[in-house]
Order: structure tokens, then C-alpha cells, then sequence
């Protein structure tokens, strides 16, 4: 063999890393993407949500790893011994040089048909839009009542009973009773749900459709488009907790919220009372302290209306100032009128005969008694000679014995100042408490 043939005959060498990518790149342009199916061994979930197992079957085994943004789609949880099919890609995992299956989708075995059958009508019904975030309804804070759609043999029901005896003791709860599993399920859930559409007493105002997990034949009755469409036009919000956290169906893309439980379904339904109870009393706290401000307030107005108002004894000063006021202008008028007729009489003396003086002296004494009279008017005159000006608590002058009765207060005024009195009988006798 000549130099150049041993030369053309020799292996390239190959770095390990180099000959690891370059297998890959080989296994990916040669079979990827695969399908493949086995039974699962050695399955673990890490903390970081990927998922780690073999598959195997009578002749080999491969290794597979599946990350958590494919995981979390999964509508079961896979143990050992599932045979399930599996969708992915062929790769070398370089730091060991393994041979491994990144696994995209992964179904239990030999339901790929309600599968698919699944993902059409929920492609469908998608594109109808009732599974748009818009139309879905916020949960009421406080039901009157929570209406209940599961079976009466169902574990469902005895968690979603608990779950509400524990939290909301005080809501009625309305069962209506339908099988959840069987082809004769899906009538089953539409009568019920439609009963209780109708129920008028008491008002439902949620409306719980809830069973436990199970493989995806269990839970086909979840998947029917009459009931999807009928969930749709409930009145009121329905929370469907259908299966586990990882289960999907129908029922779930068109509830209004979808709770990962049975019992997340009754939690989210209803707020524990304790919760309220809290609100309420905050509330009363509010109101308590509103009303003792506003208490307050009236009370500052009232205090400064009374300050305004006078008080009895003020009104009758003012009175008696003004009669004080009326008497000096009476005084005053009859000296100024005692002086012009003086000044008359003085002129018609100097001017007129003797037979008018006489005259001028009757003038003048009618005058004089004219002046008398009105002396006599004088209301502190008529104090002088003993009598006494009386008047009531509104400040008005008392006028007859008949407007008095045992027990009012009463005020006379005297020349020399006034003294409350109180009367004591109906026959108008007056017993002085105080003198000022």
C-alpha cells in the first residue's frame, strides 16, 4: 500500500466535544423530530419544575428529559410503569456524551385519538371565542347561596361541603346531583346546571361544577361542546374544579375561573367568615368615630347659637331703657312747651288789657295740670307709690293673674331694683326667691 493510500485510510481525529456536536447534528437531521413510545422508568420531578426518566421497553432504553415549560402542560402526573408516547427531539447531552430524548409532549398510550379529538374542539371553540378573558365574571364577595354540580358518590363532594362548613357555615348550599363520568354524564351535567339557572329561592349566585382526577376517558364528560356552551350562558359565574392541578378539559377553558381542586373550587367561592367579620367590625370602629365628630360638631353649634341668644334679664334692661329714653323725651317736651307759653304769657301781660290776664290764667293752669298728668305717667312714679312691674321668663309684662300658674318664674321690677319671685298658688300671691 502506497503512502498516499495509507494517508487517505487513516480516521480523523476528532476533539471529544467536536464528535459529540457533530453526532447531534447527525441525529437531528436524520430523525428529529421523533415519536416514540415505552413504559416510563425511574420518573423525578427536580425543584426547578424539569422532569427526569427513562424509557424503556422489552429490547432498550433511552434516556429522557423533559423541561419545565413542557411539563407544566402535562394533564397527568406520570408515575413508573405508565406507557405513554412521547414527542421530542434526539440529542447528545455533551458533559456525559449521553444519548438522550428532549421530550416536548407526552401522553398517555393509546389515547392519541380523545386527544386529539380534544385539541380540535378546543382549537374551535377557542376560535368561537369562549374562552376570552373579557366575557369571564369576577366572583361574587358574598354569595346569598353557592350552587354545587357533582356526583352524590363523588370524594368531590365531601371536600367541597368541608371546605364550605369550615369557611361560610352561614351560606346555603344547593346540590344538584349529576354523574360525572359515563356517556350518560354529559345530559347529566346540562340538567343540572340548567336547574339551577332556574332557581329563583334562594338566589344562587355561584355555581361550583367539580370531581376528582382521573385519566382522560374520566374526564371526557368535561370536554362535550353542549356543555361547554351551556357553562358559557350561565347566569351567574361557574368555577370549574374538575381532576388535579395538571388536569385540563373543556369545562375549565370556559368557567369563568378554573381552581386546580375541588377544594380551591370551594375556597375561591367563598371567603371565610372571619374575613367579614374583621371588615365589620373596621367598619363599626369608622362609624363610631364618624359619629362622635359629628356629635361634636352639633354640640360646638349649639354652643355658639346659645352664646348669641340673650337672656331674659337682658331683654328687660333694654325695656326699661327705652321707657327710661320715652319718659326724659316727655320730660323735655313738657318744660319746652312750659316755656313758650311763659314767654307768651309775659309778651300778651305787656301788650293785652286786664280782661285777658284772666284768660292767660286759666290757660296757664290747665297747662299747669296738663303738666301734672303727664308727670304722673311717668312709669318710675308709679314705681315710687308701690307698685311693681311684673314679667315672665319670655320678658313680657304680665298683665293678668289668669296667664299665671303655680310654680312660674316671675320678675318685678321695683323702684329701687328688681326681685325674681315664683308664684306659689292660684290666688297670685308671690314668695321672692332672690333681690338684686
Amino acid at each position: 500500500m502506497s503512502e498516499f493510500e495509507t494517508q487517505r485510510a487513516a480516521p480523523r481525529v476528532w476533539a471529544v466535544g467536536a464528535l459529540c456536536h457533530a453526532v447531534a447534528d447527525a441525529l437531528d437531521a436524520r430523525f428529529n423530530p421523533v415519536a416514540v413510545r415505552g413504559e416510563i422508568s425511574g420518573f423525578s420531578r427536580a425543584a426547578s419544575g424539569h422532569c427526569y426518566f427513562a424509557l424503556k421497553d422489552e429490547s432498550g432504553q433511552l434516556r429522557c428529559a423533559m423541561f419545565r415549560r413542557a411539563a407544566v402542560l402535562l394533564d397527568f402526573s406520570p408515575r413508573d410503569g405508565d406507557r405513554v408516547e412521547v414527542r421530542g427531539r434526539l440529542a447528545v447531552y455533551e458533559p456525559r456524551g449521553d444519548l438522550q430524548l428532549v421530550v416536548e409532549s407526552l401522553r398517555r398510550a393509546g389515547q392519541g385519538a380523545l386527544f386529539e379529538q380534544f385539541l380540535q374542539r378546543k382549537a374551535r371553540l377557542e376560535a368561537e371565542g369562549l374562552f376570552e378573558p373579557e366575557r369571564k365574571r369576577a366572583l361574587p364577595a358574598m354569595p346569598r347561596a353557592i350552587g354545587l354540580v357533582t356526583s352524590l358518590g363523588a370524594a368531590a363532594l365531601h371536600d367541597v361541603v368541608t371546605a364550605l362548613r369550615r369557611r361560610v357555615p352561614h351560606i346555603p348550599v344547593v346540590l344538584a346531583p349529576a354523574a360525572v363520568q359515563g356517556p350518560g354524564a354529559p345530559a347529566e351535567l346540562l340538567r343540572s346546571l340548567r336547574s339551577l339557572y332556574a332557581l329563583r329561592r334562594p338566589q344562587v349566585d355561584v355555581i361550583l361544577l367539580v370531581r376528582g382526577g382521573g385519566s382522560i376517558e374520566d374526564l371526557w364528560a368535561f370536554n362535550d361542546e353542549v356543555l361547554a356552551r351551556t357553562i358559557v350562558q350561565s347566569p351567574v359565574p361557574v368555577v370549574s374544579g374538575v381532576g388535579h392541578e395538571t388536569d385540563f378539559t373543556i369545562a375549565d377553558f370556559c368557567a369563568d375561573v378554573r381552581a386546580p381542586t375541588p377544594t380551591a373550587a370551594a375556597e375561591l367561592a367563598a371567603a371565610p367568615r372571619e374575613l367579614w367579620v374583621a371588615a365589620l367590625a373596621l367598619l363599626e370602629q369608622r362609624l363610631r368615630r364618624a359619629l362622635s365628630r359629628r356629635v361634636d360638631q352639633l354640640n360646638q353649634r349649639v354652643d355658639d347659637a346659645a352664646s348669641r341668644l340673650a337672656r331674659p334679664s337682658t331683654l328687660v334692661l333694654r325695656q326699661e331703657l327705652r321707657l327710661v329714653q320715652h319718659a326724659q323725651r316727655l320730660r323735655h317736651a313738657a318744660l319746652s312747651r312750659t316755656e313758650r307759653l311763659n314767654h307768651a304769657q309775659q309778651a300778651l301781660q305787656a301788650e293785652l288789657p286786664l280782661k285777658f290776664a284772666r284768660a292767660l290764667a286759666r290757660r296757664r293752669e290747665r297747662l299747669e295740670r296738663a303738666t301734672l298728668r303727664l308727670q304722673l305717667l311717668d312709669p318710675a312714679l308709679v314705681l315710687e307709690r308701690g307698685y311693681a312691674w311684673l314679667t315672665g321668663a319670655d320678658g313680657k309684662a304680665i298683665t293678668r293673674a289668669q296667664h299665671l300658674a303655680p310654680g312660674d318664674p316671675v320678675q318685678a321690677r321695683l323702684a329701687d331694683g328688681t326681685a325674681d319671685m315664683t308664684v306659689v298658688g292660684t290666688d297670685t300671691r308671690l314668695r321672692p326667691t332672690r333681690v338684686t
